[in-house]
């Protein structure tokens, strides 16, 4: 779809549209996150479950890369479009495919170079170790298949056809799911099997994405470019909060991993594992509002079209705060229910510490939504400080501190209490931002 063409369609359409694929494609990746550690809990068990959630941060590097490329380039991209300059689109494009061609092939490198120090750091010691370097080698050798797939995912969502990076995303991700049943149960290949299975989705994903038909609609291609270390800073200065918002799942699962086991031990990470999988379905739902709203407003923002500007951000930051109730509310009264899929030990210690966890963590996603998808708003029209500075807040200025502090006083209700503290400051904050941008009918332009 050409940019004049979503200028003129009813944005409720477009909205619609564009941010159910990529809610729908997001949530497709957690499912297969899910299912990982579904299946692992089962078929390997408590171990098996707190060395994925040792590894967990090498994922949230790998995807956090790949949408800072991802929605950098993409972003400038739509804003080339709504300008009405194709050449200078598809030169973006080609560019940041080959940027994450080269940091793919760095990543897997240096993982698989520095891999023990990395795994012991990251809290992998004991009989926790085995488990989670076999998940790891298997995950590093295909950094540059999971990098390419959120690139190439996000330009094809830009070009127009976001019901093609849905599909290339849900039909890897329900693969990886069957792939998981068969190589843990049936084959016995343990933690090795999930890896495998894993790394299946972005292959199938990527196939998919470049088979994708060439019409009139579509402006996306490949061409010849000069690099400039300028075209890398620009990508990396709008993408950077995806990195920071995606990465600091990651950081977080880290600072929590190393705390929970001084305060209760392994069975401990165990449990935040389950709750830090349940809890990624909902936050890539809000990534997915987040990335289904960016070509809009860029574009909106390229054509200099305010009142369409505001609009989408209403839509996707009601949504995502309707979302974020919606998920509370099932936590809360499903919360057991919930839990048993994941206790395949029937651990009654487990089963308390995790379903406490539930009752307060989750009270985080009253403000999350709103906060992730403003960060992408402000990113989506290349006011690229006021999302830095809300992706710090809320991904290692405020963590950092109050993972340190409020265990020390609570345990482990501390514990669960940090995302809730951080992400009510940070949505005050991302309300003050809002207001102060959209006070000025200009704002957006300047």
């Amino acid at each position: 779809m050409k940019s004049k063409d979503i200028l003129q369609e009813p944005l409720y359409k477009l909205f619609f549209r564009y941010v159910s694929f990529s809610a729908l494609s997001m949530l497709g990746v957690s499912l297969y996150v899910l299912a990982d550690t579904f299946f692992i809990a089962n078929g390997v068990g408590q171990k098996g479950l707190a060395a994925l959630n040792v590894v967990i941060p090498l994922f949230s590097l790998m995807s956090g890369t790949g949408l800072l490329l991802g929605m950098g380039g993409a972003t400038l991209y739509s804003i080339s479009q709504g300008k009405g300059k194709t050449d200078r689109g598809n030169q973006i494009f080609s560019f940041t495919i080959i940027l994450g061609s080269i940091v793919g092939s760095l990543l897997t490198i240096l993982g698989l170079l520095f891999r023990e120090p990395f795994l012991k750091t990251l809290g992998a010691t004991g009989e926790i170790y085995p488990l989670a370097k076999s998940y790891f080698t298997i995950l590093v050798s295909f950094s540059s298949f999971f990098i390419l797939n959120f690139i190439l995912t996000s330009f094809v969502r830009n070009d127009g056809s976001p019901n093609i990076a849905m599909i290339s995303m849900l039909v890897g991700s329900f693969l990886n799911i069957i792939l998981d049943y068969i190589f843990i149960f049936p084959l016995q290949m343990g933690m090795a099997g999930a890896a495998w299975a894993t790394i299946t989705s972005p292959i199938i994903g990527l196939i998919i994405l470049l088979t994708r038909k060439k019409t009139k609609k579509n402006s996306l291609a490949f061409i010849s470019f000069k690099a400039h270390f300028s075209d890398v800073l620009e990508i990396a200065s709008i993408g950077f909060p995806a990195l920071v918002t995606e990465f600091s799942t990651g950081l977080v699962v880290f600072l929590f991993n190393r705390t929970i086991l001084q305060l209760v031990g392994t069975i401990g990470v165990a449990s935040y594992g389950i709750l830090t999988n349940i809890s990624f379905v909902g936050i890539s739902l809000f990534t997915g509002i987040g990335q289904g709203i960016q070509p809009l407003a860029s574009i909106s923002f390229g054509a200099r079209n305010s009142k369409r500007v505001f609009s989408v951000l209403l839509y996707g930051f009601i949504l995502a705060m309707g979302l974020g109730i919606f998920y509370y509310i099932i936590s809360f009264l499903f919360g057991d229910q919930i839990i048993s899929f994941f206790n395949n030990e029937k651990s009654s210690e487990l089963a308390e510490i995790t379903k406490w966890g539930f009752q307060i963590y989750f009270v985080s996603f009253f403000f999350m939504g709103a906060n992730i998808v403003s960060i992408a708003f402000f990113s989506a029209v290349a006011k690229v400080r006021q999302s830095f500075l809300l992706s710090l807040l809320r991904g290692i200025l405020l963590i950092i501190p109050f993972v340190i502090i409020l265990p020390h006083y609570f345990g482990m209700t501390g514990v669960w209490l940090v995302v809730p503290i951080t992400e009510g400051i940070v949505f005050i904050i991302t309300l003050y931002f809002l207001r102060r941008y959209f006070k000025n009918s200009q704002g957006e332009f300047l």
